[in-house]
């Protein structure tokens, strides 16, 4: 079954959402000059939260189901 356009533009929204939290995260945890002046320790903590909160989104992403009307 097809997706209509307003479906495919959702979901594609959804995975670059879902990209630029792991990025950001990623940022935070390996990253240097991200937020310098946040300790070393919350840096990280935040940067896993984001990556846990980016695969929440993906997985409620693609388990979605279609609308039926």
């Amino acid at each position: 079954m097809q997706k209509s356009p307003q479906q495919r533009f959702l979901f594609i929204l959804g995975l670059v959402m879902f990209f630029f939290y792991i990025v950001l995260g990623g940022m935070l945890i390996f990253g240097n000059q991200v937020l310098n002046q946040i300790e070393t320790k919350y840096r990280i903590m935040l940067g896993c939260l984001l990556i846990v909160y980016a695969l929440i989104r993906f997985v409620r992403l693609i388990n979605q189901k279609p609308e039926e009307d």
